[in-house]
């Protein structure tokens, strides 16, 4: 592996600069997919937006398909690390478990509009990383929620997903009066 002087005079790894341009790549890409949709966005335009070609991208990803489920992925870790973070009394932990995803739906609003588009793609690899994403999110809720001594988890779980699905739609379709108003 060769080492590159970068122009402060420090030493980066052709794989970190590989890393940082991957990240670059889905950044772009999750903007690219939530403003276009997974069918009209290119690549094309994906690798404009980070200014590099687009057989660099395929260089790191096998084809679009791979780009989006890549893509997808990083909005669910996101999302479970932001869960994950939680940390709120045992009274308040539903409440603030519920704020944290409407935050994401400030912060990250091209990650939760990818995902919301995701449901609607019959593609089998989107399909699994989106059951994937969703698994893994209502596990991690449920492990915090049962670490937490809350009764019924699953049934509290059940509710936050679904309050989730209700400010993701209403975000995606900028009707703000869609979500459920917190108590």
């Amino acid at each position: 592996m060769s080492n590159k002087q970068t122009g402060s005079g420090r030493f980066r790894t052709e794989e970190s600069t590989a890393v940082n341009r991957r990240e670059q790549i889905l950044e772009a890409a999750v903007a690219v997919f939530a403003e276009h949709g997974y069918y009209k966005a290119t690549t094309a335009q994906i690798a404009e937006k980070v200014g590099i070609s687009q057989p660099y991208i395929f260089k790191l990803f096998k084809n679009k398909e791979e780009l989006f489920v890549a893509a997808l992925e990083r909005a669910f870790e996101r999302m479970i690390r932001t869960f994950r973070a939680v940390a709120a009394p045992v009274e308040q932990l539903l409440s603030e478990t519920t704020r944290s995803y409407e935050q994401l739906t400030e912060t990250h609003p091209s990650e939760i509009l990818l995902q919301v588009q995701a449901l609607g793609i019959r593609d089998e690899a989107i399909l699994q990383a989106m059951q994937s994403g969703m698994l893994a999110v209502a596990d991690e809720i449920r492990s915090k929620f049962a670490a937490a001594g809350i009764e019924h988890p699953e049934v509290e779980v059940s509710t936050i997903m679904a309050n989730g699905m209700l400010f993701s739609i209403a975000m995606a379709l900028n009707m703000p009066d869609l979500k459920p108003r917190q108590a």
